[in-house]
């Protein structure tokens, strides 16, 4: 149930991290393709009303007469107007003199109807676009309700006193940017949509394995728990054997090893040692451990009594008895009766606390791990 939450929670902060990333990309995607389209209307508006503007003047310099030009012009521009764009023709006076709705031409054109543009004037990107998502714009209506105008540029015609005006269709192209903005969303949606949910399966994977790998380390640690557990029994009870062997008579060799038996029986019963500037005999059933630091032998007794020797370790644990005394490593001697608990250490290694305590860990490497169980006779 908690894993459950864990991965639904996973999924909510993904989403939400994505949903805010995907909403500013959408953003700035959206508006730097709409003005790439504003820029490219804004192009193609100005060039139109420039050929137009050309065009008509080059026919009225040839000597045609005003009324077949603007004949001419009327027929060019015969119902563009529902396209993005389109072009107009007015007198300076705001007469129109040709529109693409024939119905429009002759009508006054004011301010009020529509917001001009400067003669030549550079509408910027950013302008036009402010422009098309105002929503109290003023417009001018050319007889279709729902079409809403705006003119971007104006180019006067040469040889005459009219005025070609490059109109938008804001309607229109607000329309493309909407359709642009949408198909973004839809592509950030299902972009989103994948890259979740492959998260989520990468997240489930990585965890079912980190969850795999987690219970082979537990039932490792509880197989060692169950070792150590069994290890600790046995030693308690191999502490009860050797005592108890040592405080009856001494009984007859019983290896097949002579030097062994030898060993056993011509075991040292006390060492010598120095306590400050006193001589002093320690029995050694009394001894805890014995162990070197910095050159020097120290030997602790079960009450914690540490003096030291000038015997080395090879030489004081070569007159010890082996069954009582068990040389750990390079530094320490330990007695069976001082070690209290026996617990895992590191890569297969076993750490040794003894009573009374030591100050400097008692480290069994993993190559002496097996013959100190079997020293314990387990």
């Amino acid at each position: 149930m908690r894993k459950d939450r864990l991965y639904f929670y996973t999924f909510l902060a993904i989403a939400v991290i994505f949903i805010i990333i995907g909403g500013v990309a959408t953003h700035y995607f959206v508006r730097v393709s709409a003005d790439q389209v504003l820029d490219t209307q804004l192009e193609a508006s100005k060039r139109e009303a420039r050929e137009v503007a050309v065009l008509v003047g080059s026919q009225l310099a040839n000597g045609i007469r005003k009324d077949i030009v603007i004949s001419n012009a009327q027929l060019s521009i015969q119902n563009t107007n529902v396209e993005a764009g389109f072009v107009s023709m007015f007198d300076w006076s705001g007469k129109k003199v040709c529109h693409p709705d024939r119905t429009q031409v002759g009508q006054k054109m004011t301010h009020d109807q529509s917001s001009f543009a400067t003669i030549d004037g550079d509408l910027s990107t950013e302008d036009f676009y402010e422009m098309i998502n105002r929503q109290d714009v003023d417009v001018s209506d050319f007889g279709t309700q729902d079409q809403h105008t705006e003119i971007v540029y104006l180019y006067p015609v040469p040889n005459s006193d009219w005025i070609v005006a490059a109109h938008a269709n804001t309607n229109k192209i607000k329309g493309q940017i909407q359709n642009l903005r949408n198909r973004f969303y839809v592509i950030i949606s299902i972009m989103g949509f994948v890259m979740i949910l492959l998260s989520v399966i990468t997240v489930r994977s990585i965890g079912s394995l980190y969850e795999k790998n987690l219970e082979l380390k537990n039932r490792e640690l509880e197989s060692e728990v169950i070792n150590l557990a069994k290890l600790n029994s046995d030693l308690g009870n191999y502490q009860k054997k050797v005592i108890e062997e040592r405080t009856k008579a001494p009984e007859a060799p019983t290896t097949n090893d002579p030097k062994e038996n030898a060993k056993k029986e011509n075991g040292k019963k006390r060492i010598l040692t120095y306590l400050r500037n006193e001589l002093l005999t320690i029995a050694t059933d009394d001894i805890a451990y014995i162990y070197t630091e910095n050159t020097i032998t120290y030997v602790v007794d079960l009450n914690g009594r540490k003096s030291t020797t000038n015997s080395s370790l090879e030489e004081l644990y070569s007159g010890l008895d082996s069954s009582y005394f068990y040389r750990a490593n390079r530094q320490f001697i330990i007695a069976i009766s001082a070690i209290d608990k026996i617990i895992r250490y590191g890569n297969n290694q076993l750490k040794i606390l003894v009573r009374p305590n030591s100050e400097i860990d008692i480290i069994i490497g993993k190559n002496k791990a097996a013959e100190f169980k079997q020293w314990l006779n387990l």
